[in-house]
């Protein structure tokens, strides 16, 4: 076997193996690149000693069996060869589900999270997207703090575990996305600023220097996060990649990062024969970030938008603390905008930035399913003080309203794990620092961005929960005897109708973000979608309301309180029910 490294400011560098050290050799066609042969089996630890000194894990490990810290573990490919076929499933018409694996089970693992997938696939989604994997310090964490970005946390399952959730998942016909991290990397078991420049000064990000994408020896590092992603959809056969807060990726190059790997990901697609995607989480309201690369974009298929979330979250809650203030003010007109012009900020003031943000998203150029819809999401669940969900503070026929709008808008739909039931539990901030100094300022760190957001920290019950504690983990494990209860039950009922009318009418398929209209009254707190020949009529408000639906929209196709839910009127007006859901089409059948 060859081993390789990239380490061009080495003198010297020598491999540990078990049975003792042999010198690398410089590769003549690579500068900066040792090279070494060795024979080795699957298992077999190994490291890179470099100028003498102790060994360190490999850059590129599939494996860390001993934690970020330990030494590498070589993976055989033939071990970890995939079995279920699979032609792949786009994201056009997709219904994603974001899962935690280390709390979506109390076992924590990617076996137990695979034994759950028939509920998945009873569901309706079309795409698990797991929080990220790379390994990290402790076993339980979010993972954003994750180094060795081509391995995975060994307590999840290491390799191994993956191969067998993805055939497990391919096998159900789901398609599954992995949420990687390129902005920064874990400040403990990071041993790259050893190995050669992957960070520069030149950039200063929330976790220090940045990553290096434009700066000398930015070329190799590049390569490495191409590689890795490349690694994780061609080897585990993944159907896309969820790429984090890329707004802090600090690029000043002509040929941008982001679309470099792009380029990367839709050429393996082409080799492969079957549809790969990227979903950027960006904070920019830049349509470039989704626009083809042929027409002047980066090229990436989709992103999140935290503006839908943003409206709907303040129509449903009235919170109008920190961000949610510039959608507060009047939360069904922002949802409107949102919902037919993809942005909310657009160009607009942005009270809480204290400045203009975004620009207009071309609708002739860029396709709703492009941008992903949520209710709910780990950041926006995790990032409360307590960690509480929607279903914590609001009734179940809010939720429906919530699932709604999500699941009937243009967007591509995404639920985040337990929203499906309305699940009780907390999803809350937890680490397991094993470097005391950093478990401390992690716990102050939060303390102070709670504050930012107008959480003070309180006592008992209202305490910020401790990362530390592992107690934190526990709470934020799914209570999957909770469906079974008569309410969640319903819940869940309606998430399945929903999803399965999405599937089944074209008009809520249709990718045109122009062809949407809505209708809203802010004081009577109603809202309608119209998408061709389909309704979705919400009543947010306590009192019943008679909402214009059209004389056309004759036939209820789902309803959150049916029995007190009758056809509209000839005067095209339906009477809702107080907090309450419906979902519409022509009574002729033909009209579909």
């Amino acid at each position: 076997m060859e081993f390789e490294v990239w380490a061009p400011e080495a003198e010297r560098v020598a491999l540990q193996l078990t049975d003792g050290t042999r010198g690398m050799e410089r590769d003549p066609a690579r500068p900066g690149w040792w090279t070494a042969q060795a024979d080795t089996a699957d298992g077999t630890r190994y490291g890179f000693c470099l100028n003498g000194g102790p060994p360190r894990p490999d850059p590129r490990s599939r494996r860390q069996p001993d934690g970020p810290d330990g030494l590498s573990a070589v993976v055989d490919p033939a071990r970890h060869a995939r079995q279920a076929p699979w032609a792949g499933r786009g994201l056009a018409g997709a219904v994603l589900y974001e899962l935690h694996v280390g709390t979506f089970t109390p076992e924590g693992t990617l076996d137990a999270a695979a034994a759950r997938l028939g509920h998945l696939a009873d569901l309706g989604v079309t795409h698990v997207e797991l929080m990220p994997l790379c390994p990290f310090p402790g076993r339980h964490g979010w993972g954003y703090d994750g180094v060795a970005p081509w391995a995975v946390h060994e307590p999840y399952g290491g390799p191994q575990a993956l191969g067998r959730f993805v055939d497990a998942a391919h096998g159900r016909g789901l398609g599954v996305v992995l949420d990687v991290v390129h902005n920064h990397l874990g400040p403990s078991g990071n041993h790259l600023a050893a190995f050669g420049p992957y960070f520069t000064e030149t950039h200063q990000t929330p976790w220090g220097a940045a990553v290096n994408l434009d700066a000398p020896g930015s070329d190799e590092v590049r390569a490495y996060l191409v590689g890795s992603a490349l690694a994780w959809l061609r080897d585990y056969r993944l159907d896309g990649l969820r790429l984090d807060a890329v707004h802090t990726l600090c690029d000043t190059r002509a040929y941008p990062f982001l679309e470099e790997l792009s380029a990367a990901v839709d050429a393996l697609a082409a080799e492969v024969g079957r549809p790969l995607f990227l979903i950027a989480e960006s904070d920019l309201n830049d349509p470039r970030v989704i626009t083809r690369r042929a027409e002047g974009g980066l090229g990436l298929h989709a992103q999140w938008s935290d503006d839908f979330h943003h409206a709907l979250h303040a129509a449903l809650t009235g919170e109008c603390q920190g961000y949610y203030a510039d959608y507060a003010r009047a939360p069904l007109a922002a949802l409107a905008k949102t919902l037919t012009h993809g942005f909310f900020h657009d160009g607009t003031y942005a009270g809480f930035r204290g400045r203009r943000h975004g620009r207009p998203l071309d609708r002739t150029r860029v396709a709703g399913h492009r941008l992903l819809g949520y209710a709910q999401n780990h950041d926006q669940i995790g990032n409360r003080a307590l960690g509480d969900r929607l279903a914590a503070s609001l009734s179940p026929g809010l939720l429906a309203c919530a699932a709604a709008l999500t699941l009937t808008s243009p967007f591509t739909p995404m639920l985040f794990m337990g929203e499906e039931w309305g699940a009780t539990t907390p999803w809350q901030y937890f680490t397991d620092h094993t470097d005391p100094l950093i478990a401390e300022a992690v716990r102050k760190g939060r303390r102070r961005e709670f504050a930012g957001h107008g959480w003070a920290d309180g006592d008992g019950a209202d305490a910020v929960p401790d990362p530390q504690d592992p107690a934190t983990r526990d709470r934020s494990c799914l209570d999957w005897s909770q469906p079974g209860g008569e309410t969640h039950a319903r819940v869940l009922a309606w998430h399945r109708d929903l999803i399965a009318l999405r599937a089944a009418r074209t008009d809520l398929q249709d990718p045109d973000l122009a062809a949407v209209r809505v209708a809203y009254d802010e004081a009577a707190r109603w809202c309608s979608v119209r998408r061709g020949d389909v309704t979705t009529a919400v009543n947010l408000g306590p009192e019943p309301v008679d909402v214009p639906v059209g004389r056309r929209a004759g036939a209820v196709l789902a309803a959150w309180r049916p029995a007190d839910t009758g056809a509209p009127g000839p005067d095209g007006l339906l009477r809702l029910p107080a907090e309450s859901a419906a979902v519409l089409a022509p009574a002729d059948p033909a009209r579909r």
